[in-house]
């Protein structure tokens, strides 16, 4: 089997989900259901502040708690700092059934970078 990159799993990974932007995150937060919010990033980053609302969970716990966490007919945006690693979680939780999953592209830079609003 011929060996993988790093590049090559993330680009795998966001060939099988769905990524939105931050101004579809903002329309959808202002929608009449909004998604669940969902942060991966690790605790030095989330200390940075995170998206008002969003539920924190690191990414090594994703497969061990998310289903405590969110049903699996939620509407789900995840997010970490560029994307990346939201695109691997989003993988992961369409693999466990989860239906209405995204990642936010460019992750939290690009919330940022929009102007977003934060908390924390």
């Amino acid at each position: 089997m011929p060996m993988k990159t790093g590049a090559d799993l993330i680009a795998e990974a966001k060939s099988r989900i769905r990524e939105v932007t931050v101004r579809d995150v903002q329309q959808a937060l202002a929608g009449q259901k909004p998604p669940v919010l969902l942060d991966v990033r690790e605790p030095n980053e989330t200390n940075l502040g995170r998206l008002p609302g969003a539920l924190v969970l690191v990414r090594g716990n994703l497969e061990t708690r998310i289903e405590g966490l969110v049903p699996r007919d939620a509407s789900v945006v995840i997010y970490c700092a560029s994307g990346n690693r939201s695109a691997f979680a989003a993988d992961t939780m369409q693999q466990m059934g989860y239906a209405d999953v995204a990642s936010l592209a460019g992750g939290w830079h690009a919330w940022i970078a929009a102007g977003g609003p934060v908390e924390g």
